[in-house]
């Protein structure tokens, strides 16, 4: 099993990433960390016990983390994932109560009393929680077996300014700590989740399942395809943070590349860029790999068997 921490901003895609999560038997999670993003931080923390509690998985701690980015003015992304952050899904207030203790005191604790190398970072969200834990004890660098991160875009071009990607907009300056730090990275950018379209068919397949989880897993995604007709012209959204989670299950579904890649953190015209250089002296000693191409049939089956007994 994979021990895993997810560190996620939940927002629609990031619930599903979640459902996935609490429904695959080969993840050990240890715990789930919250942090301000897509809607502000009271609502994260509040939205994934909602997603927890429908998935029956009351044993896994939820812990509230940072409020607002390291430098920059907090930028939320409502628009996108409605006023609750789980789009038209029925929200309420949950049994479980938070687990005690700060997210970035959590990540710190839970890296440096596992053994080294064991613990699997999911990144779902504004890399605040995990670039303030490296801050204040640069150990757990070395001690993170991978990070695996939705954020970023070259190809694509971004979904919030012309160049950059929300998740790392929305927190540069930390982005660039995690992705400068010399850990394990595997990141997911809209290059890639952009060829994971949940189209109706996908959606209605995931519906049929019947189960709790199927169903609020397909609410949240038909949600996010009315968006995506009515903001972006399109017809399909891309199923962004759901993709981590399948990354870190079947790696083998996804292409990578080793790369360099530097976040701007000093235009206002460009902030949140990410810079990815493949031309490398020496690709070996790359710490950062790029996903280039997704299986998008293998992850919606992936998703697909995990909720469907749950």
């Amino acid at each position: 099993m994979t021990k895993l921490i997810i560190d996620c901003d939940p927002g629609v895609d990031d619930a599903v990433a979640l459902f996935l999560a609490f429904a695959s038997p080969d993840l050990e999670i240890l715990a789930v960390t919250t942090v301000g993003g897509n809607v502000g931080a009271d609502l994260t923390a509040r939205n994934a016990r909602v997603i927890r509690q429908i998935a029956g998985r009351e044993d896994v701690p939820v812990h509230a983390g940072a409020t607002r980015p390291m430098v920059r003015a907090p930028v939320e992304a409502d628009h996108f994932h409605g006023e609750s952050g789980l789009g038209d899904l029925a929200v309420f207030e949950p049994t479980a109560p938070l687990a005690a203790g700060h997210s970035v005191d959590v990540i710190v604790e839970t890296l440096m009393t596992q053994p080294a190398g064991v613990v699997t970072l999911a990144v779902t969200g504004p890399m605040t929680n995990l670039a303030l834990a490296m801050r204040r004890e640069p150990a757990i660098v070395d001690r993170i077996g991978h990070v695996v991160i939705m954020g970023g875009a070259r190809t694509e071009g971004g979904n919030i300014t012309a160049s950059a990607e929300y998740n790392i907009f929305a927190d540069p300056h930390a982005a660039q700590v995690v992705l400068s730090s010399g850990c394990r990275c595997v990141v997911l950018g809209l290059d890639a989740t952009h060829q994971v379209r949940a189209t109706d068919e996908r959606v209605a397949a995931l519906r049929a399942l019947g189960t709790p989880a199927a169903q609020a897993a397909a609410e949240v995604i038909a949600f996010s395809n009315g968006i995506e007709r009515d903001l972006v012209g399109g017809k399909s959204a891309p199923l962004h943070d759901p993709c981590v989670i399948a990354y870190i299950l079947a790696p083998q579904l996804f292409t990578t590349r080793p790369c360099r890649l530097e976040v701007e953190t000093g235009s206002a015209l460009t902030l949140g860029h990410t810079a990815v250089e493949f031309r490398l002296a020496d690709p070996a000693a790359a710490t950062v790999r790029w996903v280039t191409q997704a299986n998008a049939d293998g992850v919606f089956a992936l998703l697909n068997d995990a909720l469907a007994a749950k």
